[in-house]
């Protein structure tokens, strides 16, 4: 029986969530969760620009078609990962007063670099569907 998932894309998908915790490290962000499991999904990363939590979606591509990659955070994946935010943060009781951003990496390997190249989305999007924050 195969695996739902290859091994090989289990491997690229860390590797790359990997890669984007240093890009957001060198950008300054302070990494404080990676691979937060819920029961409607995984957030990627969790990191704090400052005083603002930012909620990270890693997308990681074989080639260098980001645009098609980063179009992948879909409407239904922005409300899974909103969904998933709110749990997290109520779990931690840190869902009144505090700044909640949305961010997308989008890591393209070429096939011959041993870095990725990043494009970085702030601010992706807003909260989505019946967990939309209110400032």
């Amino acid at each position: 029986m195969f695996a739902r998932r290859p091994w090989w894309r289990r491997w690229f998908g860390r590797r790359s969530e990997r890669a984007a915790a240093r890009f957001l490290r060198g950008l300054g962000y302070r990494v404080v969760a990676a691979n937060v499991t819920d029961p409607a999904g995984e957030i990627d990363l969790i990191a704090l620009d400052g005083e603002t939590v930012v909620v990270v979606e890693v997308r990681s591509t074989a080639t260098d078609d980001w645009e098609r990659t980063a179009a992948s955070v879909d409407l239904r994946k922005q409300r899974k990962i909103t969904g998933a935010a709110v749990r997290f943060l109520a779990r931690r009781r840190l869902l009144e007063g505090v700044a909640v951003r949305f961010d997308v990496l989008v890591l393209c390997w070429p096939p011959t670099a041993r870095e990725p190249v990043v494009r970085h989305f702030p601010h992706a999007f807003e909260a989505t569907g019946r967990f939309q924050f209110h400032g």
